[in-house]
This record gives structure tokens, C-alpha cells and sequence, in this order.
């Protein structure tokens, strides 16, 4: 989950980044898209590595790892390759 936002500018401009801040409800929302996405990786015929246990964990993990919806942001897991 990205809370960066960069502005580009078709002029000589230079590019304007910004940091939003995000609520508790936008994190639980893209975690749970996540972890819809990453459900085929959890079907009965198929064995599951270890990397994407440990990556849906940590998503299903982030309210109660970070302070702040901030900080989960910011902390966002990475899927395996």
C-alpha cells in the first residue's frame, strides 16, 4: 500500500511528491485485496511455500504489528517471487 503520490508536471517543473495518511479502514481494505489475490496460492490441490504463508500472515498481521495505519502503510509485506 502506497501513501507517496507523485505529482509529474509536462513543463520544466520538477516533480512534487506528497505523503498522504491513510486510515485503519483503506489498510484492512488493500490487505484484504491482497489476500484475495494471493488465495490461489492456498487451494486444496496445491501445497503452499513457506514465503507465501509467511507473507499472508504478516498481512493478516498488520492491525496488530503497527501503532498506526501510517506505519502498516508503511511497512506494507511484500509477496513472494
Amino acid at each position: 500500500m502506497l501513501r507517496t503520490i507523485t505529482e509529474h508536471f509536462a513543463d520544466d517543473r520538477e516533480d512534487v511528491v506528497h505523503t498522504r495518511d491513510v486510515t485503519w479502514s483503506e489498510v484492512r481494505q488493500a490487505r484484504n485485496s491482497a489476500l484475495a489475490d494471493s488465495d490461489w496460492t492456498a487451494v486444496k490441490d496445491r501445497s503452499m511455500s513457506q514465503a507465501w504463508k509467511d507473507y499472508r500472515t504478516a498481512l493478516r498481521d498488520l492491525p496488530q504489528d503497527h501503532a498506526s495505519a501510517n506505519d502498516a502503510a508503511d511497512n506494507w509485506p511484500q509477496p513472494p517471487e
